[in-house]
């Protein structure tokens, strides 16, 4: 399955007055992995959204698990993982670490989405085949 890390430092501006991470900030950078991942599947987010006719992939369910704390001048790798694909959603294991050891482990599950040119709402759509094949081919 795709996958894709990326490399950060954390700022300043990441935490709290503990001088650690503040948490909604782990769930910042999983969605900015997730949108690496399309990146990486060869479907910059604007091309993709464009090129399929999408609102993106809803964020139905997000979790996390923090084990070690992060704090301001720490060098991370955030390593997002496609880890199952099924008609219209698709399942991202986000493993964050610093020097090789496990911070913070997330998860998500996203759904395709499309305008329902009826209601002028949002609604869930197959994902399109060729990102299903990039996403399953890794």
């Amino acid at each position: 399955m795709l996958s894709n890390v990326l490399l950060r430092r954390v700022e300043w501006g990441d935490c709290d007055p503990a001088g650690i991470v503040f948490n909604s900030n782990f769930f910042r950078w999983f969605d900015h992995g997730t949108t690496m991942l399309y990146e990486a599947a060869g479907w910059p987010k604007h091309l993709l959204l464009k090129t399929f006719g999408a609102t993106g992939a809803a964020l139905v369910d997000t979790r996390a698990s923090f084990r070690i704390p992060c704090s301001w001048g720490d060098d991370i790798a955030i390593t997002s993982t496609v880890t199952e694909v099924r008609n219209s959603s698709f399942d991202v294991r986000h493993v964050l670490t610093r020097d090789g050891k496990v911070c913070v482990e997330g998860s998500e599950i996203r759904v395709w989405s499309v305008h329902n040119p009826e209601t002028g709402l949002i609604k869930s759509a197959p994902i399109p085949e060729v990102l299903v094949a990039r996403f399953r081919a890794g």
